[in-house]
């Protein structure tokens, strides 16, 4: 591996009422209470019960590390300052009052056009982006990303509650979030045209109203001159997020290696793809995942090991290899965050706590 990669991770929060469980509409009194140096990486999402991070791209992981801690602990203390809490959590875990729009145009005319399709107070996404030198590298990379994307899908659980009880899957934002007619495993592209022209007929026939809602689990940036992982759901604490990229980052040099030797990338079918995309929702890493060789069932860990091998040199390239290898011990001691929410309700029997955990370890400064 010749270039190191940038990395940028965009995050996003829900926001609770101080005392209670249920969300707040409150974006707008959180962002003005913001410090001045970070309001320029802080932003409304679609709901006004969620607000977004967005990280500086760099090279450095310890830089993104700072940098997300920073940005967490700023926006955390500033939602205490507007009498609310921010919560990394994937979706609500019970149900209230549905907080409004964002009073933007284009979330006005997302309401018009599909209607209900994200109800209660907002599914909470991490975003990956990693640099690429040009589109048609880019969509060479998203042909090979496609098989590895259930996994990350799986390492990145944090959602397993609805309507205060347990839903059965470790992501139910992914159920959620996959009702809308752009969400899916993105297809196997033959050229960037390709992935132009899919996209221009996604917004004809009404589906979209725009590249920006192109909600392929990997895909081109609308923004920016990068790759986009957008599967998983937000991860409760720093180090979490921190790994997820790390290994994305390691996946796409990876990737960009097998490219320049001529390796082509593996026509796994679509509905294959979204069968192994369910069993990462509904197990996340305590279960099963499907093997990207030979799409049959494995232990979720035992193809975790097999990404962290294959993203190993590329991990020592970057300078990431001991970091990496000591937040993978971590997750794979205390389960993705749905298994430690699930703990914690097992332990208190309180969704209320379960809140609280998790309000803890969104604020926390990376360890």
């Amino acid at each position: 591996m010749a270039v190191t990669l940038t990395v940028g991770v965009e995050e996003e929060f829900l926001l609770l009422d101080a005392e209670k469980t249920q969300a707040a509409a409150a974006a707008d009194a959180v962002l003005a209470e913001v410090p001045a140096d970070l309001r320029g990486q802080v932003t409304h999402e679609y709901l006004t019960s969620q607000i977004e991070i967005n990280s500086p791209p760099g090279l450095d992981l310890g830089a993104l590390r700072h940098a997300l801690s920073l940005l967490r602990g700023g926006v955390a203390d500033a939602a205490s300052r507007a009498g609310v809490r921010v919560v990394a959590i994937g979706c609500s875990p019970v149900t209230g009052p549905e907080p409004p729009v964002v009073d933007k145009p284009r979330f006005h005319r997302m309401v018009e056009r599909f209607g209900a399709l994200s109800p209660g107070p907002g599914l909470n996404g991490l975003h990956v982006h990693i640099g690429i030198p040009d589109p048609e590298t880019g969509v060479r990379v998203l042909n090979h990303l496609r098989p590895w994307l259930p996994l990350l899908h799986a390492a990145t659980t944090n959602s397993p509650f609805a309507d205060g009880l347990d839903s059965g899957y470790a992501s139910w934002r992914s159920v959620m979030w996959a009702r809308w007619p752009s969400v899916g495993p993105t297809p196997y592209l033959e050229s960037h045209e390709h992935y132009e022209r899919m996209v221009a007929d996604l917004i004809a026939t009404g589906a979209m109203l725009d590249e920006g809602m192109l909600y392929w689990y990997a895909r081109l940036s609308a923004s920016y001159p990068t790759v986009e992982i957008r599967i998983g759901d937000v991860c409760p604490s720093v180090d979490d997020t921190v790994l997820l990229a790390a290994l994305v980052r390691g996946l796409v040099a990876t990737v960009l290696d097998d490219i320049e030797r001529g390796v082509v990338a593996p026509r796994v079918p679509h509905h294959l793809l979204t069968a192994a995309h369910w069993r990462a929702a509904h197990d996340g890493l305590a279960g099963l995942a499907v093997d990207p060789a030979d799409q049959r069932s494995r232990p979720a860990w035992h193809l975790m090991r097999r990404l962290f091998d294959t993203v190993r040199p590329a991990l020592a390239a970057h300078g990431d290899l001991e970091l990496v290898t000591v937040l993978m011990g971590r997750l794979r001691a205390r389960g993705t965050g749905a298994s430690r929410q699930r703990a914690v309700y097992a332990r208190t029997g309180e969704m209320s706590a379960v809140l609280d955990y998790l309000a803890a370890q969104t604020r926390a400064r990376a360890s």
